[in-house]
């Protein structure tokens, strides 16, 4: 953990901010005053928390070691230094999670990207009932969800679905569940009753401003053609559909959902940017680069980072070893902060441990 001189400067900075912002500063200033005051909120209220425990138990023991002090509040601090001193060590951690460095992509949008993999029709209905998890989570939190694209499976739910995510925290909350989803269940169509196994890939990726990635012109080959599909009449006289090629990654990304060729470009390109500064983000952070490579997979049954068995009412998250019995709480959207929450705590844990190692 930092000295106490460099919290100190923590403390002080967190002050000298709240003054600026209350004097009154200019609209450019106010904004970037008014993130590193949210970003220093949390790490200003851990010092505060953990030092006046600390002094709380100080005073104690100096009142417990005073000759003067007479039995009854003796035994009184006895009785209370323990629990103090439970809480102190709870509060030292929450202190060294908040002094963490912090993922620069956290409190920025996410793109969320469902696919269906092996399991035909029922993994692609799998996708939506995926895609209607995260609609329904988003809302109890407040976000907004805007589809981007979507293509429908044969039989219903989605062979590939694409949605901008808004809110406070996005990206924070959610980049833990790209991977691959593991289903067991019986299908609608199963007449002997058979559970099957499908499969979906989810990837979150952060998403990116023309501030976070500029994209060179000369490296795209943009293709303009006639968008398939059901659409109207449209359909057949208009180029509207776009398709954008990043010669250098390779990454393509195929637009049609507007009437309007501009706009599919513009979806198109907020698509490709956040694939590339997620991809970018990967060369910088040789883990974060392994968890980019486990998000799409290949879809494979065998690969997964979490399991549905709708048969026995159980979700199962192999990373962590965390199975709940509520499998319809989770796929509304009420339980999957039963999930989230551990995921992002074994998260912290390790990079406490890594960060403890390091200063070792």
């Amino acid at each position: 953990m930092l000295p106490p001189e460099k919290l100190d400067l923590i403390l002080r900075r967190h002050e000298e901010i709240g003054h600026r912002l209350s004097e009154g500063v200019d609209s450019s200033a106010f904004s970037a005053f008014s993130r590193e005051l949210a970003e220093l909120e949390p790490v200003a209220a851990a010092i505060r928390a953990f030092r006046a425990l600390a002094t709380e138990i100080s005073d104690l023991e100096t009142l417990r070691a005073d000759p003067a002090t007479d039995s009854d509040m003796r035994a009184l601090a006895e009785d209370e230094l323990p629990g103090l001193k439970d809480q102190l060590a709870e509060a030292e951690t929450n202190l060294r999670v908040a002094l963490l460095p912090r993922d620069a992509a956290d409190e920025k949008n996410a793109i969320l990207e469902i696919r269906a993999g092996t399991g035909g029709d029922e993994a692609a209905l799998f996708a939506g009932d995926l895609f209607r998890m995260y609609q329904k989570y988003a809302e109890r939190r407040g976000w907004t969800m805007e589809l981007i694209s979507a293509s429908e499976g044969t039989a219903g739910g989605f062979k590939e679905i694409i949605a901008q995510v808004k809110g406070k925290g996005v990206f924070a909350r959610l980049k833990f569940e790209s991977g691959t989803h593991r289903v067991q269940r019986v299908p609608a169509t199963e007449t002997q009753g058979r559970i099957h196994t499908s499969a979906a890939t989810v990837a979150v990726l952060p998403e990116a401003t023309e501030v976070d990635l500029a994209i060179n012109e000369g490296d795209l080959r943009i293709d303009t053609m006639r968008a398939g599909g059901a659409g109207g009449q449209h359909v057949n006289k208009t180029e509207s559909a776009i398709r954008i090629t990043h010669i250098p990654s390779g990454i393509v990304v195929m637009m049609q959902e507007e009437r309007s060729q501009h706009r599919n470009k513009a979806k198109a390109m907020d698509i490709l940017r956040s694939r590339l500064f997620d991809l970018e983000r990967g060369r910088l952070d040789d883990a974060r680069a392994a968890d980019r490579r486990a998000q799409v997979g290949s879809g494979d049954r065998s690969e997964r980072i979490r399991t549905y068995n709708f048969p026995q009412g159980r979700v199962s998250d192999h990373r962590i070893n965390l199975t709940l019995y509520k499998i319809d709480k989770v796929m509304e959207g009420e339980a999957l902060d039963e999930i989230l929450d551990p995921l992002i705590a074994d998260h912290q844990a390790r990079l406490l441990a890594e960060s403890e190692g390091g200063a070792s």
